[in-house]
């Protein structure tokens, strides 16, 4: 269960989840913007006008959804830079200023994605609904100081109205704090500065929630904060401590991945390539004022740089419109979004988030679940949500892996009882179906120097562990290949690695590069799994007597180490012999300083001399019958 002073993630809709029975309209406010850096100044503004909602409309919610591509004629961005989308002005031209940060974003390392890659995230903005009414100018910030004239990235803002019945009317919104607060510096100490808020209760509201959005920034020695320090935060109400959590997120099981930066490497409540999602607050209005303020773990350091940048705000509410209301937020399981792609195709283990709506506290629940069209499966979920709380549900059952791969979840009876509002009750997502392999598989594990941290496991749709090896299980530098002789079902092959960096990382050379394949009783590969992949591998699939086609694209190749002061290794591994060329290639100018034609290409081990080339970066590309398969950054002597 998840409590709602804790990260509450709230997903609603997206180009691959339907719902059902609610008029819903897309206002977007950037359009395949291509967004730069302005190195002079070390920030960018794309402001635009929207068109919202009248006020006089019901709006039920609201999902900020971000698409990030590379842009047109020029190639995707390098840096983690921060991105503010804020809410500059309503009510027109004329209106009111208001500067209210709604949205935060943290950039991936792109250097490496492909002139096709893009990905999509989303976070629930209706606490601001009061705001995103009529016209209404929202602003995209990005910072950095990055090259301008060859790379950015191509942005679209859209922001996912869903009309009906607010689940709480809201009354007013405060600004708290917002801005950047230096963190460890003993002239300007951030408890001085993140002062209490007192905050007087309007009339008719019952209910303030305290919305938070924060992130650490800055490399102060020795700790290496705001970034990389893992320090905690407390919410005081009426001066009492509510709630204390530590300002830290592990980014191992980034769903993007691999980029060509730390990726993997924790950081202060963001990681790279991440939409923050707030910290939501909930108190009673049980006074004529109330008093708000956040504070940070004591820290003072020798040479500060840190900062902590913040925006908080209190939305006060009437009460919960309906007694009994749940609603279906998101299905994670099955799912096209990119977000749950490190979960799916899924065979089996449907999964979805619901939310208590209602004033009651949320005890029971029955969820009608399957593929569209047939008849559904019942699942009685138990528990206790409080009003706003939700919770991830993981149901019993194989997902359909044949007809219209559209998975429908309903919401019925809450507490035994009618819904007190139905809408959002029924969702439907499309999915892809999962790969069907023979009897006799061979998994195939090239460990690397680390090879304590990886175990795996393979199990059924049962929940069994059909196979496996723990953690500890693999010797370094060693080939494995383990004989899987599995009857006809569903599975799960969940390959994991303790210290969240892979069976390769480039930065850190010295373990070495691993690699897992999974071959059939021909050699053939049906699957080559990313080395770089941080935290875990998780791969449903089938067995049956129809097995998938031999998938030619299936290679495994890599390049190690893409840290090489003088020589790096370039190893490939395919079921048919083909053309393959290698570049490589000088960021940023793109001249190719080096390239390789083999002709008849199926396996082979290369090691390419970069004793005459300058310290520089450059990307490691490699062409199958022309197309680029492969583009990895390569540092040289860096």
């Amino acid at each position: 269960m998840k409590k709602i002073f804790y990260l509450l993630l709230l997903t609603f809709g997206s180009l691959h989840v339907f719902a059902y029975s609610q008029d819903t309209v897309h206002v977007i406010s950037h359009d395949e913007t291509t967004v730069v850096t302005n190195p002079k100044k070390g920030e960018n503004s794309y402001t635009n006008w929207a068109v919202f909602p009248d006020k006089d409309e019901a709006i039920r919610q609201i999902i900020l959804n971000i698409t990030f591509a590379c842009p047109d004629g020029m190639r995707c961005a390098d840096w983690d830079y921060v991105d503010h989308i804020t809410l500059k002005r309503a009510g027109g031209k004329n209106g009111e200023s208001l500067d209210y940060e709604i949205a935060r974003m943290l950039t991936p390392y792109g250097g490496a994605f492909g002139k096709d890659w893009a990905f999509e995230w989303e976070v629930d903005v209706t606490d601001f609904s009061l705001l995103l009414r009529d016209s209404v100018e929202i602003e995209y910030k990005h910072t950095g100081y990055e090259p301008n004239e060859d790379r950015g990235w191509k942005v679209t803002v859209d922001f996912e109205v869903i009309k009906g019945p607010p689940v709480m009317e809201p009354v007013s919104i405060t600004k708290v704090y917002q801005g950047a607060y230096r963190y460890g510096d003993p002239e300007n100490p951030i408890g001085e500065a993140l002062k209490a808020t007192t905050i007087s209760t309007d009339k008719g509201a019952v209910m303030g929630r305290f919305r938070v959005i924060q992130t650490g920034h800055g490399m102060d020695s020795p700790d290496g904060c705001g970034e990389f320090c893992n320090k905690y935060r407390d919410f005081y109400l009426d001066g009492k401590l509510v709630s204390s959590r530590q300002m830290w997120k592990q980014c191992g099981n980034n769903p993007l991945y691999p980029q060509a930066g730390t990726w993997i490497f924790d950081r202060a409540n963001w990681c790279p390539g991440d939409l923050i999602q707030p910290d939501i607050y909930d108190f009673p209005l049980a006074a004529p004022t109330h008093t708000v303020q956040l504070q940070m773990e004591d820290y003072v350091s020798p040479k500060p740089s840190a900062n902590e940048l913040i925006a908080a705000y209190v939305i006060q509410y009437k009460p919960y419109q309906e007694k009994r209301d749940v609603s279906l937020q998101d299905i994670i399981i099955p799912s096209k979004k990119a977000v749950y792609s490190r979960v799916n195709p899924a065979a089996f283990g449907p999964t979805i988030v619901i939310k208590n709506n209602g004033s009651a506290p949320l005890e029971s629940l029955d969820i009608e679940h399957g593929s569209k069209g047939n008849k559904p499966q019942t699942f009685t979920w138990s528990g206790k949500l409080l009003p706003g709380e939700t919770d991830t549900v993981t149901m019993d059952g194989t997902i359909p892996q044949a007809g219209p791969l559209t998975y429908q979840i309903n919401l019925t009876k809450p507490n035994g009882k009618k819904d007190g509002y139905q809408a959002d009750n029924l969702l439907s997502s499309s999915y892809e179906a999962v790969p069907v392999h023979n009897q006799q598989l061979v998994l195939y594990t090239k460990t690397n120097h680390a090879a304590e941290e990886n175990g795996y496991t393979i199990t059924n749709a049962a929940g069994e562990v059909v196979f496996e090896r723990v953690a500890g299980a693999f010797a370094a530098d060693s080939i494995y290949k383990d004989s899987l002789h599995l009857p006809n079902g569903a599975y799960r092959l969940h390959f994991t690695d303790r210290g969240n960096d892979g069976l390769e990382f480039w930065f850190k050379t010295k373990a070495g590069r691993g690699k897992v394949i999974l071959l059939n009783d021909k050699a053939q590969i049906v699957k080559s799994f990313e080395a770089d992949f941080g935290s875990e591998i998780s791969y449903d699939f089938r067995v049956g007597e129809s097995p998938s086609p031999i998938d030619d694209s299936e290679i495994s190749l890599g390049v190690f180490p893409t840290r090489a002061e003088n020589f790096t290794t370039f190893d490939y591994l395919s079921n048919s012999p083909e053309k393959v060329t290698i570049k490589l290639v000088k960021d940023p100018s793109g001249e190719v300083v080096e390239e390789h034609t083999y002709r008849d290409l199926k396996e082979g081990t290369f090691t390419l001399d970069l004793t005459r080339y300058p310290k520089s970066r450059y990307f490691f590309q490699v062409f199958v019958q022309g197309e680029m398969i492969y583009n990895k950054r390569l540092r040289v002597k860096e």
